[in-house]
């Protein structure tokens, strides 16, 4: 069995998303440096980051980083569609994921931890720091919309893991917002994305209505 660890409206509901569609085995650990109630001490001494989603494989192998745990399980359940099988398709998905990763989610994180970016952590530092990584954050995706365009999915003709990425991440500080001005046929892309029946479920426990 997987052990995920993570918590409601974070990016583990990606890999939850990912996990069924491999139709794997696998139990949820609520942990997040935002509920000290949580398993986050259990969460630290395997990834002295805290991050989530960390997925502990059935081994005990331990798996961080959003991008490589969806190709680990992509690479592990090659029918789960998780990444394309043509050859020209796969690594543009590859380069896909590793784009919301080293981009969007790390924007995301200056934006919601700017006190760890500046040595005077002050009110007006830290509100400088939070919206210029939020306006960084909505460039990527608008270049992302540009450079990753939609055959129907974003990994091609099927569901795959750089759609349940993408359609995770765009949910936090403003994207879909700033995509409904921007990119608008780009956010239909994504709204049809969370509309997926291997998504719905997911996505309705983590945000729910």
């Amino acid at each position: 069995m997987y052990t995920l660890y993570g918590s409601t409206g974070s990016g583990s509901a990606a890999i939850e998303v990912a996990l069924q569609r491999c139709g794997a085995s696998f139990k949820v650990v609520r942990a997040s440096e935002w509920e000290p109630d949580s398993a986050l001490p259990e969460l630290a001494r395997i990834n002295p980051l805290k991050q989530i989603p960390t997925l502990v494989l059935p081994d005990g192998t331990v798996v961080s980083e959003s991008a490589a745990i969806l190709i680990h399980l992509a690479l592990t359940f090659p029918s789960s569609g998780l990444l394309p099988t043509d050859a020209s398709r796969r690594p543009v998905a590859m380069r896909g994921l590793v784009y919301i990763a080293a981009n969007c989610y790390a924007a995301v994180s200056v934006g919601d931890y700017p006190q760890r970016w500046c040595v005077d952590p002050t009110e007006v530092v830290t509100a400088s720091i939070r919206t210029a990584a939020r306006a960084n954050l909505h460039k990527a995706w608008d270049i992302f919309a540009d450079t990753f365009p939609a055959s129907p999915f974003l990994s091609g003709d099927a569901l795959g893991a750089l759609d349940i990425l993408a359609a995770t991440v765009s949910r936090w500080s403003g994207t879909r917002a700033h995509l409904a001005k921007s990119r608008p046929d780009f956010l239909a892309t994504l709204l049809a994305i969370e509309h997926h029946p291997d998504v719905v479920p997911v996505f309705a426990r983590h945000w729910a209505p």
